[in-house]
């Protein structure tokens, strides 16, 4: 039986039972003993997990973050985060951030840079349909096998602009909601592209003050939700006025912010997302300057060529890699035009492969995906 349905039969053992006083996230969650108890609840359920001795319960988590390295299994990870406030403090202590350990576990690691030595493997269906985008983790080196979802991405209209809302939730795009990660706004002409997160991605960051980065029309209902967005990257793809022979170009600009010197966010990857003001989580914001890596052309097959490891199949326009000319999180602020931090591609109609890593996020990497969806008459 998972950890994830245990917990919620709640048929653990109950060694562990206690006296002392529940924590207030205890009782507001319906946790725990007393008059306010539901019938044919434990009483002392609450306690018995609450109050666990430290030693032992960081034994059972460190056990846990060990040996459930990959999804599925790693859900009970997160079920360990969910049973308390001390299985969450303890659980934040213990799972290292996706650049240290090279595992996504939390929503809130979908915007912390990705490893730095070998790159997340991820896939990306499109329905055509629905104008839909889905990015998955992929588990296993088939390119059929959907993997674990990570994110979804629908495209609208707006007069003459388009926009890509970006979201946790397959089936809600809402920007009011609280799976609402942040979105993609075109121009007209679909070349130049501004990138909003729903979050500030850094202590003292200032939501954007142009109207289409605002979340709600009306006036702000809940003052825990930020009204605007937060711009966090631009990416633009260069004209091709001549015509001449050769794939896109493009240039991303992206805001990533990293540890300071001597800080670590290691034990914080669980909520620095919502608790940008904790002193505890001190980051500093850099600029990482990215462009395409230029192809070679390949006389016998006639077409520009790329080197992707296997993991592109089918040519296409919309095929990239992009290193990094400028990467202040790196010693000395100077990027390495040899490693590559992105890469996209296609190996089926509607299937499409993206490899990132650090400096880059899953959210940023996938907005910078987005962009080469659609035609650019005036870039090809």
């Amino acid at each position: 039986m998972s950890l994830i349905r245990v917990f919620r039969s709640r048929k653990f053992s109950r060694s562990f039972r206690g006296t002392g006083a529940l924590d207030e996230d205890d009782r507001r969650n319906g946790i725990g003993g007393g008059d306010g108890a539901e019938a044919g609840e434990d009483p002392a359920y609450g306690n018995g997990w609450s109050t666990m001795l430290p030693e032992l319960l960081g034994e059972i988590i460190r056990r846990m973050e060990v040996s459930e390295e990959r999804w599925p299994n790693r859900q009970n990870v997160v079920a360990c985060a969910g049973v308390c406030k001390r299985w969450r403090e303890m659980t934040r202590e213990i799972v290292r951030s996706p650049s240290q350990s090279s595992k996504i576990t939390f929503p809130s690691c979908l915007k912390e840079p990705g490893p730095r030595d070998s790159p997340y493997q991820c896939l990306i269906k499109r329905n055509k349909r629905t104008s839909t985008f889905y990015l998955y983790l992929a588990l296993t080196p088939s390119f059929t096998d959907k993997g674990k979802f990570l994110l979804a991405a629908r495209r609208y209209r707006r007069g003459a602009n388009t926009e890509y809302i970006i979201s946790l939730d397959a089936e809600d795009f809402s920007q009011g909601s609280n799976a609402y990660v942040g979105k993609l706004s075109s121009d007209f002409l679909g070349t130049n592209f501004t990138i909003y997160d729903s979050k500030p991605p850094h202590n003292g960051a200032k939501p954007s003050s142009c109207r289409a980065s605002r979340r709600f029309t009306s006036k702000q209902i809940c003052p825990q939700v930020p009204a605007g967005n937060f711009e966090v990257g631009h990416v633009s793809y260069k004209f091709n006025i001549l015509k001449s022979r050769g794939p896109r170009r493009m240039a991303c600009t992206m805001k990533c912010p990293f540890p300071l010197p001597g800080e670590s966010s290691d034990n914080k990857n669980l909520d620095a997302a919502d608790k940008t003001n904790d002193k505890e989580h001190v980051v500093a914001s850099g600029y990482s300057m990215l462009k395409n890596k230029a192809p070679r052309w390949h006389e016998h097959l006639q077409c520009w060529c790329l080197n992707f490891h296997g993991r592109v199949t089918v040519a296409s326009v919309k095929n990239f890699q992009l290193v990094a000319t400028v990467d202040q999180s790196q010693p000395g602020g100077k990027g390495d035009e040899e490693t590559v931090l992105l890469q996209f591609g296609k190996v089926a109609d509607d299937t499409f492969t993206m490899d990132y890593r650090q400096p880059l996020s899953a959210f940023q990497a996938f907005a910078i995906c987005l962009t080469s969806f659609g035609t650019k008459l005036a870039c090809e």
